[in-house]
């Protein structure tokens, strides 16, 4: 790889140039980290201990929280340190690979919330063959498909990343490496390799986004027959999955539908998926699901407090 470059260490401009301003964020940010860590903790140790985990719905919940710690990791602590150091660099190498766990991790959620939807889907249009069509063995074949699909999808923008030459300027227009600011470094024509990226995280969560806004709709067409209070709680956990989808796919929509081009607005909408949506997918998810906010209960204060007594 190094034999091909003659740049070993890329420079990041991070999210601003103001000392203030950066010594702001990065305590905003750790306090958003933190609540990221206990809010997914949470939910993942209460269906876990709760039991929850027999149930599609939870089974597919685990999954998400589990992926936001892991995407948050890969990009968060590397940015706060930089929003405290005079010069934020990353090798070429920690480049790469932040490029194919953030383009992995980022794939798992993208279409895990894609079988979440398929699960509601199933829970609520077809009610008396929930049991059979969600049985234990078709979702773990759904996570192992998620799984394997964010798989090829981070190994093909990895692969179309590393075999360019990088021979200067050495400077990333972004607080992370992403693809987009590294077409800009390379040196060579990127046209094609830009034509390559829409195709694949454009329309991946292009088409996923539409695939997910269908099936919510048609969820809430079926929901128009049932009982007011039958009608509400299906309302309740699509309106979740929904919140869910909007906050984390816009921002996504926005960044790798287009040319391959790079704008100052960019570090803003990252921050959507890169922070903000996973620190507020734990409060959306339980706040809005009685089932999830009794087991929460159920596990802290009974089963803590109680047993100690």
């Amino acid at each position: 790889m190094e034999n091909r470059n003659n740049v070993t260490v890329f420079i990041l401009s991070g999210l601003s140039q103001n000392k203030n301003i950066e010594i702001l964020c990065f305590v905003l940010f750790l306090f958003s980290y933190i609540a990221i860590w206990i809010g997914n903790l949470l939910i993942m140790i209460s269906i876990t201990c709760c039991q929850l985990n027999d149930q599609p719905m939870y089974f597919f919940l685990n999954y998400p929280s589990l992926s936001d710690l892991c995407y948050t990791a890969t990009v968060t602590p590397k940015l706060m340190t930089d929003l405290l150091a005079e010069r934020k660099t990353i090798s070429y190498n920690n480049c790469m690979t932040q490029l194919f766990t953030t383009h992995f991790f980022g794939g798992v959620e993208v279409f895990i919330l894609t079988g979440m939807a398929y699960d509601c889907y199933v829970a609520i249009c077809k009610p008396l063959h929930y049991t059979v069509i969600m049985s234990r063995q078709r979702c773990n074949t759904i996570i192992i498909a998620c799984c394997t699909g964010a798989f090829i999808h981070s190994a093909s923008q990895f692969l179309l990343i590393i075999f360019l030459p990088f021979c200067g300027p050495n400077k990333i227009d972004h607080y992370f490496c992403d693809v987009y600011p590294l077409l800009k470094l390379a040196c060579t024509n990127t046209h094609r390799i830009g034509l390559l990226v829409i195709v694949n995280p454009g329309l991946i969560a292009l088409v996923t986004f539409v695939i997910l806004m269908v099936s919510y709709v048609l969820i809430l067409y079926t929901v128009r027959a049932y009982p007011a209070e039958s009608r509400t709680k299906a309302l309740s956990t699509c309106s979740s999955h929904i919140t869910v989808v909007v906050l984390f796919f816009v921002p996504l929509l926005f960044i790798y539908i287009r040319p391959a081009l790079t704008f100052p607005e960019d570090k803003v909408f990252a921050l959507f998926y890169t922070i903000i949506a996973p620190m507020f997918n734990p409060l959306i998810y339980t706040l809005r699901n009685t089932e999830m906010k009794n087991a929460m209960k159920k596990m802290w204060y009974y089963q803590l407090f109680l047993e100690g007594k």
